[in-house]
């Protein structure tokens, strides 16, 4: 079997700068960047979605991490099963076992969680504006509970750059 290469990934609560920060850090670092593919699956959708769509989106995300994983030295993603994990927990009350060891199974992954100091920004296929910092502690707590290895990126602008700079620096050399 072909041995698994790290992979990085971006994770927390909606308008956390996720997105954004993957980008800038995939150019900079010219690393290829798996993106959230719930936002393409969710496009068309009127923010109408079922359970069963959550766990389609978390197969195709996961495929696509595995298969990039094994063309690249290091990837970076943009989320993958944790958030989807906590999606469903959090809209469905349970996310389903085989979900859980799937996780559990996709190392090496080190996350950078990003803390939801930024402004929210409003976007159609987002759900939670006031909860963030919930959601932001749901992250925190599987990841610690879980021992996944992590950062915590905060700040704004260059600061927040700089945190996910020192992460990835302290990972990688």
């Amino acid at each position: 079997m072909p041995r698994m290469r790290p992979l990085i990934v971006l994770t927390g609560p909606e308008s956390s700068g996720k997105t954004t920060l993957a980008e800038q850090l995939s150019r900079e670092l010219a690393l290829p960047l798996v993106p959230e593919i719930a936002r393409e699956y969710l496009a068309g959708m009127n923010g109408r979605y079922t359970e069963p769509d959550i766990y389609r989106m978390a197969i195709l995300q996961f495929r696509h991490q595995q298969a990039t994983r094994l063309q690249q030295p290091i990837v970076l993603a943009d989320t993958d099963l944790l958030t989807y994990r906590i999606w469903l927990e959090v809209r469905f009350g349970s996310a389903a076992s085989w979900l859980h060891a799937l996780h559990r199974r996709s190392g090496p992954v080190y996350y950078l969680l990003c803390r939801p100091d930024l402004p929210w920004q409003p976007d159609p296929l987002r759900e939670n504006p006031t909860d963030r910092e919930d959601l932001f502690e749901r992250h925190l707590d599987l990841l610690q509970r879980e021992s996944w290895p992590c950062s915590v990126i905060q700040g704004t602008g260059q600061e927040r750059t700089e945190s996910a700079w020192v992460a990835i620096r302290d990972l990688l050399f």
